[in-house]
Order: C-alpha cells, then structure tokens, then sequence
C-alpha cells in the first residue's frame, strides 16, 4: 500500500484532523455541553468519542448515558462550532505541503461542519490555507452527510474534474467510504481521531501519517 502511487487531476481534501487540529475544540465543546445539562463533573476521556460518533451518524446515546443526548448534542454542536474558529490549528508543516499538493492537482476542501463556507474560509484565511483551494463544500451545501458520496460528487464537478480522477483524504472511516463509494481514489491519515486498524478496515488506496506524506504519492 505505501508504495502505492496515485494519478489524480483532483484531490479533495477533509478538515478537521486532515488539515487543522480539532482535539482542544473537541474538549472544550464536552465541556461546554456537560455544564448545559447540569453536570459538574466532566468526563473528558469522551472528548473524542463523541466525534467519532458523529463522523460515522452514530448514536451518542450509550456514551452519555442517563442524560438528555439531544440537549446534549445541540450544546455540544454549538459550542464545538465556536470553538473551531480559536481552537482549530493547522497540522504542523501544512502550507508547504498544499503548495506542493496545488502544483499537482486542483484542491477542494469538504468539510461536515454544519456552518456558512464564508466561516470555513474565514478559518482557511486566518491561517494563509485559503488559496490553495479552489473550492469549498459545508454541510450546508448538501443534503447527506459523508459516508454519502453527494459532497464529494458536488465538489468534483464544481472543479470540472471526473470524480475517478480525484483522491479524497481524510482522517475517518466516513472520508474512506464515501470516496470509495463516488468511485475515487482514498488516502486516510492517522492525524485524526481514528485508529490505523479501523482505517485500514476500510481498505483506502493508502494510509499515511499526516497529509505531510502526500505529495510524495501524487504524480
């Protein structure tokens, strides 16, 4: 699989925990969610369980058992949007790598964050990533949520490339499925919340450490 080289026009790009770091907004957006319900006492070994989750649609039910999870939930999603914009930080080395990624293909960025793309790019600006990107895709912009391919279609179209020319990268099973299931090329890396053994299940083209590792597989 390392040795594997991929022939892209197109690379299509996941955000949190492919591009930015999200872990101290993961954690302060439990925080924020168990103080909303009532509670003082803080479990933050859940901090990153709860993404998981909803990377993958799955309930939270069973991990904040005896609580009302929607009440949960909303907080937590509110709370964990604006966390993002101070919270969120670049993956160490990621603008010199999306230069080199730009000069080989036309990059987009797919993110599951249900809020405005001008936020997104607010973000992407704030940290010199913006212009790498010739396109940006939010919740907003679609219908279903990865594992659905419909972002990933979308986002292939608006770069006027054929979506079997594009690689998706990202760091969850729902990045993996849902570029194997538009008929892409996948890459997962391990810079996110997701294990090398649960990535590998989804059996992408490769897995990689960090994004950093990319360019050395695009020709």
């Amino acid at each position: 699989m390392e040795n594997t080289k991929l022939k892209v026009k197109g690379i299509l790009l996941d955000l949190d925990g492919t591009i930015v770091d999200s872990r101290e907004a993961y954690l302060e957006a439990v925080k924020a969610a168990f103080t909303a319900i009532g509670q003082k006492t803080v479990n933050v070994k859940i901090a990153t369980e709860i993404p998981r989750k909803l990377e993958q649609n799955l309930s939270i039910t069973n991990t904040i058992k005896g609580v009302d999870a929607q009440k949960f939930l909303d907080a937590y999603l509110n709370a964990y949007y604006k966390a993002t914009s101070i919270r969120a930080k670049p993956i160490p080395s990621v603008s010199e790598t999306l230069k080199k990624l730009s000069q080989k293909a036309k990059l987009a960025l797919i993110t599951m964050r249900c809020v405005p793309k001008e936020n997104v790019l607010n973000e992407l600006e704030k940290f010199g990533l913006a212009k790498y990107f010739q396109s940006v895709i939010t919740a907003l912009d679609t219908h279903l949520p990865k594992p659905s391919p419909e972002a990933l279609i979308k986002c292939a179209k608006q770069l006027g490339i054929k979506i079997g020319w594009c690689a998706v990268v990202g760091d969850s099973v729902a990045d993996v499925r849902a570029g194997k299931t538009a008929g892409a090329k996948t890459v997962a890396v391990l810079s996110g919340i997701f294990t090398r053994e649960e990535l590998e299940r989804e059996k992408p083209d490769l897995v990689l450490k960090s994004i950093n590792e990319l360019p050395d597989f695009i020709e």
